[in-house]
């Protein structure tokens, strides 16, 4: 099955999983490597000694789950991007894996992500906690994602949920301000025309919110149920074209 699809199999995987009273102690190495291949980057870099010597290059990682801390090197060294560190005590209702990652682009710290199993399908949410990049370009990127306790032992994957229909949809082209932008302002509270312009600078632009401002107007009106034409508007100026400072100074060309 694993050089079929890539997946190794339950049996494979019982093989390397720590055990339940080490995953109570804290954050856990799992080497979910099951090919004998010329490969000891994990061992050479494992600094406890957690991840024994091989005594042929080509053994399979023999691991002391007693001795490994949880530091993650071993993930960031690993070419074939088959470690992860688990941590079951990072809550009580979520772990923390940490897992290779070698797309771009990178998701920030603090965003939702799609979290997979080792077949790529999406399993649960996670939270991004945490962003390891190493200087040395040969190492990889590790995340540090939160997710529910259930699945610590399945999560060994990302996506990054695809954006919506209105990610981009630009309301201000002055400001570049788009319809998702627009929406959270107005989701936060902000329901004036006068506050979402000191907030986003939309109707600032050399057009003055001639473009925008109904648009604005609309989302406001869907939310609060007000009619179009009892909103506010803010002061606005006919539309503007920006001109060089040599033109207002005069720079002695009289055309």
């Amino acid at each position: 099955m694993l050089i079929r699809t890539g997946i190794p199999t339950p049996e494979q995987i019982e093989k390397v999983m720590p055990s339940k009273e080490r995953l109570t102690q804290g954050p856990v190495a799992v080497i979910e490597c099951f090919q004998s291949i010329p490969c000891n980057p994990c061992a050479t870099s494992c600094p406890t000694g957690a991840i024994l010597p091989f005594d042929n290059i080509n053994d399979l990682p023999k691991f002391d789950e007693n001795k490994c801390t949880g530091c993650g090197i071993c993930v960031s060294s690993c070419p074939g991007l088959a470690i992860f560190i688990v941590d079951e005590t990072y809550s009580e209702s979520e772990a923390l894996v940490r897992i290779p990652y070698e797309y771009l682009p990178v998701p920030e710290a603090g965003s939702v992500v799609d979290a997979t199993d080792r077949a790529g399908q999406i399993v649960c949410k996670g939270k991004v906690v945490k962003i390891f990049t190493s200087k040395t370009q040969d190492k990889t990127t590790v995340l540090s994602i939160a997710v529910p306790k259930e699945y610590s032992m399945t999560v060994r994957g990302i996506k990054i949920p695809k954006k919506t229909e209105t990610d981009d949809i630009c309301i201000c082209r002055c400001e570049e301000i788009s319809l998702e932008e627009l929406r959270e302002v107005i989701k936060q509270g902000y329901t004036d025309f006068n506050e979402i312009k000191r907030k986003l600078r939309v109707g600032m632009g050399p057009c003055q919110g001639r473009t925008c401002r109904p648009l604005i107007l609309r989302e406001i009106a869907m939310v609060t149920g007000r009619p179009m034409e009892d909103i506010d508007l803010t002061t606005f100026r006919p539309p503007t074209k920006p001109i060089k400072i040599s033109v207002i100074a005069g720079d002695g060309n009289e055309e």
